[in-house]
Formats: structure tokens, sequence, C-alpha cells
């Protein structure tokens, strides 16, 4: 059924040449042939499809979604607010009419407090207000549904940014510490899950500072929980006194205990920096290895480890690490080299990141970190950026440690 063409009035929804779809739900046909004919006459473009009871208007709303329905609160298998109800319960995003007698006004009042858009009153409807009662209709479901995404949209960027703040702590060190530390947290490309990297840096009262970086698999607020729990065990752990396999061991309990299923699993590298010397000891838990940047160079570190924790009970040894004078120790998430490298559908890998990082070697740290995340993701932009969270942590000792 179509009408003259005219500009979109206010509240018109443009459908892209397309007729908006009317579900009529009316189990009198005569009255069902009068709405039909005022919806001929309301000028509006729209498809109407007759349904005589509510079982049958279910099977059109399974078969065809409708852009409305119009809906009679008097049906033989239904009655009242039910019929809203079961639609509703069916798709809540339908804006719904409701079509009451002249003596059951209040019965349309009833059903816009329960969630239709808006009620019609038999016998008092002509054309206009029936094409206007319809497209606001459409209109305040949608804007309707927009709020309603937009609450939990905000819902979650805080619960996000609480999570993120768990992930990412402040450090906790004595003063003159002895080491400069540099981070560096950049979540995925827009609208992906958060991530579950972490990391922490403590210094302990014998003036050992310890660093660590985590990354629990997968993405979305139970791994990402995870890592807050893991996270905030190392710290404790470490401050109890446990070091080295003991740590690491207590880490694995406590991740075992806290994961939502079995196949989650997490990486851990952890490094105790002694006030003196230049020996460093480390324990690496299935984590990447780590860049040692400094004097012009960038190399590869990757001391031996053990698995992943989570995955199956192990060892995780200690290995001493030699940080000289005016060198860092770079640790990193797996979302710094998983992405792609700029070439094809290739991916950049723990080699094409290393020959990334010896490009930029005569940088210090902080704009070393900047220029690496930044080279990473200019790669990764063909492929709609990079897909998963990067965390850097850049340590080195101060000049008079």
């Amino acid at each position: 059924m179509s009408g003259p063409t005219e500009a979109p009035g206010p509240g018109r929804v443009p459908h892209g040449g397309d007729p908006l779809t009317l579900l009529l739900v009316e189990d009198d046909r005569a009255d069902a042939i009068i709405v039909e004919e005022l919806i001929a006459d309301a000028g509006v473009d729209m498809d109407v499809t007759w349904a005589p009871s509510m079982a049958d208007a279910e099977r059109e709303i399974s078969a065809a979604r409708p852009d409305c329905i119009l809906l009679d609160l008097h049906l033989h298998d239904t009655d009242g607010i039910d019929g809203l109800a079961r639609i509703g319960r069916q798709d809540p995003g339908i804006p719904v009419v409701v079509l009451t007698g002249l003596n059951d006004e209040h019965f349309g009042v009833s059903a816009v407090a329960s969630g239709a858009q808006d009620y019609l009153v038999k016998g008092r409807v002509d054309p206009e207000m029936l094409r206007r009662a319809v497209l606001y209709a459409i209109e305040r479901k949608r804007a309707e549904l927009t709020a309603v995404d937009l609450h939990a949209s905000e819902m979650r960027a805080r619960e996000n940014a609480r999570l993120e703040r768990g992930l990412l702590p402040s450090p906790l060190l004595l003063d003159e510490p002895g080491v400069n530390i540099v981070t560096q947290y950049r979540p995925s490309r827009e609208n992906a899950l958060l991530g579950g990297d972490f990391y922490d840096f403590v210094q302990t009262p014998d003036r050992t500072v310890h660093v660590m970086i985590g990354d629990v698999a997968g993405h979305g607020p139970d791994e990402a929980a995870l890592g807050v729990a893991l996270r905030i065990a190392w710290r404790t752990l470490t401050f109890a006194g446990l070091r080295g396999a003991d740590r690491m061991r207590q880490l694995e309990r406590i991740l075992r205990a806290e994961r939502a299923g079995k196949g989650i699993f997490a990486t851990v590298l952890s490094l105790a920096i002694p006030p003196e010397g230049t020996t460093i000891t480390a324990v690496r838990a299935g984590h990447p290895g780590m860049l040692m940047h400094g004097e012009g160079s960038v190399e590869w570190v990757e001391p031996p480890g053990g698995p992943a924790l989570g995955l199956r009970a192990g060892d995780w040894p200690p290995q001493q690490i030699d940080l000289r004078a005016g060198c860092g120790l770079v640790l990193l998430t797996d979302g710094l080299f998983e992405g792609h490298s700029g070439r094809g559908n290739e991916r950049l890998g723990e080699a094409g990141l290393l020959e990334i990082a010896r490009s930029l070697a005569a940088l210090p740290g902080p704009e070393f970190v900047d220029a690496l995340i930044d080279a990473v993701e200019s790669r990764a932009q063909a492929h709609g950026g990079i897909a998963d969270d990067i965390a850097v942590v850049r340590v080195e000792r101060t000049v008079n440690a």
C-alpha cells in the first residue's frame, strides 16, 4: 500500500526507499480492515501483515521482524498486558502501539507504562494520527534502545577503567630506588574486549627492586579480573618474602582457584634487581623474552624458564642475567610482536620486533619505548591496527646505583 511521495516530516524514519513493515495483531477482521484503510489513507509507504491471533503474531515475528506492531489488547488467545509481555519476551526491540476500545482507554495507559510506545483508541483514530503514532513509536523505541546501549557502554567503560587500574598499578618504590622505570600500556583497536596484560614493580626493605609483567590468555572481564588477582598476589607474595619458583607455585595455585575455566592460563616474567652489582635474577613462566637496550644496540634476551601458569605442574628455576650500566631491560607482552609486519599477511614476530628495535637503538629509554610501540602500531594499520593489548616495562639502573 503506497501513498504519495513526500519529504520526511518530523519523526519520519527514512528507510532507504523500502516501505515500513507493520504487523497488525487484531482478531476482529472488520476492525482490521478499518485500520488497513486508515493506513492506506495515511500517506506513508507501509506493508501491512494481518495476524488474527497472538500465536499467528509470534510466527510472523519469527519469520520476518516488523518495524512496528499494532496490537489489540483483547485477543481470543491472550488478554490485556499479557500480549504485550509475550511480544517483549520474543523481541524486546520492536516498538508496539496498542489498540483499545472506547471503554478501555485505561488499558492503553497501563500498556504504555508496561513498555508500549503509544496507544490508540478505536473509533477516535484518523489517518494522520495513526501515521504519527507509528512513526513516533519507531523513533521513541530507537531512542530508548540507544539510551540503554549508551548506559551499558558507560557501565562497561567504568568497569574497564577499574580493571585497568587494577592491572596497571602505581609503583611502590623507596626514596631514591636506584632504578629508572618506564611503562607503557596501549589497548587494542577500538571496540576490542579488555585484555589481561598486567605488570607491577615494588621495592622490598633490602632495597631489591622486583619487576613483573604477565598476560592472561584471552580477552574479557574474567581474564582481566584474573590478571588483577595475579598482580596483587605477586605483590603480596613478594613482600611476604617468597622468591623464584616458590612464588610461581603460589601464583599457579591462585590462578587455578580464581580462573573461570580450566583452559585459562597466564604467562609471567619476574625480575629481582639487587641494590648493588650487575647481576639480576629472572624467573620466567612461559612468557616471551626481553629486549636488552643500551649503548646503541638492542639484543633479544630469553632466559630458560618453566611452563605458563595453569598449563601443568612445573618448575621455574631462577636464572642470572647481567644488566650492564647504561643498559635497560624491556619487558613486554606478546601483543607487541603478534601483529602484522606491514608486508601482506605476514606476522611481525620476535625477529621483526628486534629489527624495528635495532633501528631505534640510539634513542634514550622513554623515547625508545614510545617509538617502538608507535612503529608496531603503524605497521598493523593496514590490518585494522593492533589486535591485542600491549604492555611494556623498561627498567634501568640509575647512573649512581
